[in-house]
């Protein structure tokens, strides 16, 4: 990179123009792209690799399958050819099979995550245009406005009032104001205050900028790799992650002691590592990385068509274990319509003059684009062509004001608009009906009395003062004093048709709502009575700011309306909720939303929110709508069960086989299946599963908040496994003592019947209810009926040799059938039993 450009703060802005080749009318879209085919897509790291290799390879990483593909090359050279050929062979369709659902599965979430692009405003051929993030290039001139994120490192054109929040970059906890000029060569970041960061977000104010470097060749690009955190864990990863550690301590110590004994019985080492290794894929359900993939983006997918939008796959099993819900009122609970109601005097009356100034202060104000000002400007048009805008002081969260500078005639003056205390206090007069000014002190008694009236009956109250100026034709923050209240702004948004319901509704799916409001709490008890929130239990942000820690752990979990919070007070309300053991969601769409929707197990934001906001966020919905939350959340709920499913089947099913044919090995003088018998058992009944993600869910399965219980799992695969080796071994009795069976008779018979009875039991175990009264997905029952009639003909086929099989005559069928269909019966009473238990 040149000098000019890496050290752009100490280099005059016209060489920077002159270097870069652009102007102050921006590039033109062909220059523009040009340069991104030579600077690349603006990304601190590439997009995630879905090609064909790289999918295909990761279905081989798991150290067992590449232990069980050495062990087969291994036999390949020393042992049996064919068996090594077919083992391979039957690993790769595996593979195969998981490779190909999670490339539809990686293929869909790329489409839904175009839906909710970050953009950039840029000057292209001297025109404002709104473009990717992704595609903005060194040359450019950005314009940018409060809540907007910075695209790229820039020098500053030309700004006004601009206040950016470096945080993320410097670690400075107070917003830093910016502005043009030339600093010193040896300035350090957190100093250089004519530059922007990318990375970082605008608080206030707006600005003009050149864009010097894009991706990796910022700032945030060269210290990406130190500043990249890991997102927090998720409550679902958290239980997958148990689940392995599980799974694992059970398959090492039936491996170990498996090998071990075939050994001390003489057994051809290479056979009893191969078998043993066998088991282990049998116990490993294999397939589950593919499944959670497959069942996350069929869910992310029917969540689109709910117009909920996923950028997190893993956000969606949060989404249904989800149990508390906070949301800002406005546009959320509320039409986000804010109308006002009048403009009143001091003493109460209507007043005109009030609502002309406060049409001017928003219809001159040149920030954030904001429900408020658009309310003033649509309520009453004043003729305002006599007035121009001289200067502003735009509206930022710690002032909590808008002053504009007016001139009229020969008069300039300046005109504030802002929350009532934030005016009151810098306000030394008023102004009565009459028009004379009096002390404001002579009022202050009444101010306050028709504060909390108008507040207890739900409407929101700015100030509005004013002060003449003189000949000054600009103002600064210095100059909000000794103004003059002229009135109040009474404005009100009203609750959302329907919302009662939808709250209903959010109470009845086990989530408590909890709302979050910047309003006073007179305001807040009102609104949250009439969208439904009965008997608010309401908590103040200056009362939150006295409790420690653990008070306030205590209290969040019983307050259900947080009124007059500040934006730094949201995400302390987030966490408390979280060491209080609840699934968190939060929904936010403002600029100092982001540390909120960070905290959150679930960050929720909308498609027209502020882009830190939407960056932040898990899930974004493309209507501002509780009941599109609604649905979100049920379908969060199925994919959750469906997976959960998989789970059950596949650790019950695998832990009954395993466990019977490693108790078999030990007094058989044959071993009960071969490996590849083994494998293939895995892959056939893994089959069905596949179609697990587009099975029907009960209504019960969505009704609660559902989470990880490693307990439960391991006392359902305890159960069931255990009813499946009871059966195995009756198997074993019947076909050795009975039959008389052959090795190969016994294995054929025994893999019949334990791949039928795996297969059906999948039906039996997917439902708590009784297995006809909750019928499976057509695509699962298909594959069920599909797999048991291929494994019940595989034996009279010419792969039957191949793998070890040999035809059976009537009797043995008969008493397979037989066995399988006491099997299915026995399961579903003992589900009964597990299931009643477990309530009880």
């Amino acid at each position: 990179m040149s000098t000019k450009l890496s050290n752009f703060w100490n280099t005059p802005i016209n060489d920077l123009m002159q270097f870069l080749e652009t102007s102050q009318k921006g590039l033109s879209n062909d220059e523009a792209e040009q340069r991104l085919s030579i600077y690349g897509f603006n990304r601190l790291k590439p997009k995630k690799k879905t090609d064909f290799l790289t999918l295909l390879l990761a279905q081989f990483k798991s150290p067992i399958i590449l232990i069980l593909i050495f062990a087969a090359i291994l036999s390949f050279f020393l042992h049996d050819q064919i068996d090594a050929i077919i083992i391979l062979t039957i690993v790769l369709i595996s593979g195969l099979l998981g490779f190909w659902q999670e490339r539809g599965a990686a293929n869909a979430v790329e489409k839904l995550l175009a839906m909710v692009q970050t953009k950039s405003v840029v000057l292209r051929d001297n025109v404002e245009q709104e473009i990717s993030t992704e595609v903005v290039v060194p040359g450019d001139i950005v314009i940018l406005s409060a809540g907007a994120t910075v695209p790229g490192d820039c020098a500053i054109l030309e700004s006004k009032d601009l206040f950016v929040d470096e945080a993320a970059l410097t670690g400075e906890t107070f917003p830093v104001e910016k502005s043009a000029g030339v600093l010193p060569f040896d300035t350090p970041l957190a100093k250089r205050t004519s530059s922007l960061f990318m990375g970082t977000h605008i608080i206030s104010g707006n600005a003009k900028a050149l864009l010097i470097s894009t991706g990796l060749n910022t700032e945030f690009g060269k210290v990406s790799e130190q500043l990249k955190l890991r997102p927090p864990e998720t409550d679902f990863e958290r239980g997958i992650r148990r689940f392995g550690y599980l799974l694992l301590e059970v398959t090492l110590m039936l491996v170990i002691l498996i090998f071990a004994f075939n050994v001390y019985f003489h057994r051809p080492i290479v056979d009893a590592f191969l078998f043993s290794l066998a088991l282990a894929v049998g116990l490993t359900p294999q397939l589950l990385p593919a499944i959670i993939s497959i069942n996350l983006s069929h869910g992310a997918k029917r969540m689109a068509a709910q117009k909920v939008i996923v950028k997190r796959l893993a956000s969606i099993e949060n989404f249904g274990s989800m149990n508390v819900l906070c949301s800002d009122k406005t546009g959320t609970l509320t039409q986000g319509k804010v109308q006002v109601k009048s403009a009143v005097d001091v003493e109460g009356q209507d007043n005109e003059k009030a609502l002309l100034f406060a049409y001017l202060n928003a219809s001159f104000e040149s920030g954030f684009v904001n429900p408020i000002d658009e309310a003033i400007r649509n309520h009453q048009k004043f003729d305002i062509s006599k007035y121009s805008k001289l200067d502003e002081i735009p509206y930022d969260f710690n002032r909590k004001r808008l002053s504009i500078l007016v001139a009229k005639d020969s008069s300039n003056l300046m005109i504030s608009k802002g929350a009532l205390q934030n005016i009151l206090s810098v306000c030394s007069q008023a102004e009565a009906s009459t028009g004379e000014i009096i002390e404001i002190e002579t009022v202050s008694k009444k101010i306050q009395q028709q504060y909390e009236d108008f507040s207890a009956k739900g409407f929101r109250t700015l100030g509005i003062a004013y002060k003449q100026m003189g000949g000054i034709s600009r103002i600064s923050k210095d100059d909000e004093q000794e103004m003059i209240l002229l009135g109040f702004l009474l404005l009100f948004d009203p609750p959302k048709i329907g919302i009662q319901e939808t709250i209903e509704q959010i109470n009845q799916l086990g989530i408590q709502l909890k709302m979050i409001t910047g309003d006073n709490k007179l305001v807040a008890k009102s609104v949250s009575e009439q969208v439904g929130i009965l008997n608010p239990k309401i908590l103040t942000g200056s009362e939150l700011r006295q409790m420690s820690d653990e008070a306030l752990m205590r209290r969040v979990q019983t307050a259900n309306v947080f009124a007059e919070v500040e934006p730094n007070q949201k995400e302390r309300i987030i966490l408390a909720l979280k060491k209080a053991g609840k699934v968190v969601g939060y929904m936010g769409d403002g600029i100092n939303d982001a540390p909120a929707l960070h905290a959150a197990d679930v960050g929720i934001s909308v498609d027209g929110a502020v882009d830190v906001a939407k960056e932040a966020a898990d899930i974004v919905l493309m209507e501002m709508n509780l009941n599109v939350l609604v649905e979100g959340v049920q379908e969060g709920r199925r994919t959750f069960a469906n997976t959960l499913k998989y789970v059950f089947m596949a650790t019950s099913a695998n832990f009954g086989n395993m466990f019977s044919m490693a108790g078999a090995s030990l007094f058989l003088p044959f071993l009960p299946l071969l490996p590849k018998q083994i494998l293939l058992t895995n892959l056939m009944t893994d089959f069905p599963e596949m179609a697990i993600a587009t099975d029907n869910v009960d209504q019960e399965m969505i009704e609660q908040p559902r989470r990880w219980n490693i307990k439960f799992i391991r006392n359902f695969m305890a159960t069931f496994g255990l009813v499946s080796s009871i059966f195995d071994y009756l198997t074993f009795g019947i076909l050795l003592l009975i039959l008389h069976a052959t090795p190969e008779q016994f294995r054929t018979a025994w893999f019949l019947e334990s791949v039928i009875s795996a297969v059906l039991i999948v039906l039996i175990v997917r439902t708590r209810k009784p297995f006809f009264k909750s019928l499976p997905g057509r695509y699962l029952f298909i594959a069920t009926l599909l797999i048991a009639g291929f494994i019940i003909v595989l034996p009279f086929t010419p792969l039957a040799p191949i793998f070890g099989f040999t035809r059976l005559t009537g009797t043995f069928l008969i008493v397979i059938g037989l066995i399988v269909v006491s099997l299915v019966v026995t399961t579903e009473i003992v589900k009964h039993i597990f299931y009643k238990k477990i309530k009880s």
